[in-house]
């Protein structure tokens, strides 16, 4: 680790993480004009944003920021492939087998539990003890769309409050527990090959967190909230589960072992491409 990765992640305590994340948001929610395509022209030079995939791909249709920053694909954009899919286009930092003491590595000499991911159940925690996963992170470049990397049914959503240190490669090298210490939204998914967990992390200036089924996610206190819903809830493989309003992670567990075949860590991944085969 660098002297400035180190310094980059020890700024980050002090910070007013929360009121800084409500401020960025409400510059990308702003209308204006001349606003909204200043910032939405000099993000896609900085960042290298390739339009030509979007299904809008003129900068300035766009009401809002965040509208730009959650564009859709065009249909042809991300073809879907065998088995268990990315769920989103970003960096695959870490997956493999959890421990069997139940824990997920977040990088080099950092592992975090899988119960404390998932909002502190024993009984849900204990479902994927040996089971495998995948952290998926998404720069800000990125399409940032969350898709089901299987067919499931919700079973239930639990919102985890939390910090919002920032998620790339410098603070998850430094940073304890970053996962597991960040707000997140768990969604439980049960599929034809066991219980999936999807956790959306939240991360620095992330403004919201949305899910398909039911809009962006408010929290009510601070205390994690487990919600379920009425009627069942299927999302088909590849849909749209959720989306997040500036970048940040998302780690997939999986009850069962998977085999990530030739991946290798640090790989760049889409959205839609096969990312792992369930075992029997």
């Amino acid at each position: 680790m660098t002297l400035s990765q180190k310094a980059f992640s020890l700024l980050q305590y002090p910070l007013p993480q929360h009121a800084l994340s409500r401020l960025t948001g409400k510059f990308a929610q702003c209308d204006n004009p001349w606003v909204k395509d200043t910032l939405i022209k000099a993000f896609i030079k900085r960042f290298k944003v390739d339009m030509s995939q979007a299904l809008e791909p003129d900068p300035t249709a766009y009401a809002t920021f965040n509208d730009f920053f959650t564009r859709a694909l065009k249909a042809d954009a991300r073809p879907l492939g065998e088995g268990l899919l990315s769920p989103a286009d970003g960096t695959l930092s870490q997956f493999g087998r959890l421990t069997t003491a139940g824990k997920l590595v977040q990088a080099k000499g950092h592992t975090f539990s899988v119960q404390t991911l998932l909002g502190g159940d024993k009984a849900l925690a204990d479902e994927f003890l040996n089971g495998s996963f995948a952290t998926v992170y998404l720069s800000p470049s990125d399409y940032h769309r969350v898709h089901m990397p299987v067919t499931g049914t919700l079973r239930e959503m639990i919102y985890v409050p939390g910090r919002l240190f920032s998620v790339n490669q410098a603070t998850a090298n430094y940073v304890p527990g970053l996962f597991a210490r960040n707000e997140r939204l768990v969604c439980i998914f049960d599929t034809e090959h066991g219980p999936m967990a999807m956790v959306l992390v939240g991360a620095m200036i992330v403004a919201a967190i949305e899910t398909v089924w039911s809009g962006q996610v408010t929290p009510l206190s601070g205390h994690p909230q487990r919600m379920r819903f009425g009627q069942p809830i299927v999302l088909e493989k590849g849909a749209e589960m959720g989306r997040f309003k500036l970048g940040s992670t998302v780690v997939l567990c999986f009850a069962k072992p998977v085999a990530f075949g030739n991946h290798a860590l640090g790989a760049t991944v889409q959205m839609g491409q096969s990312l792992a085969t369930p075992t029997p």
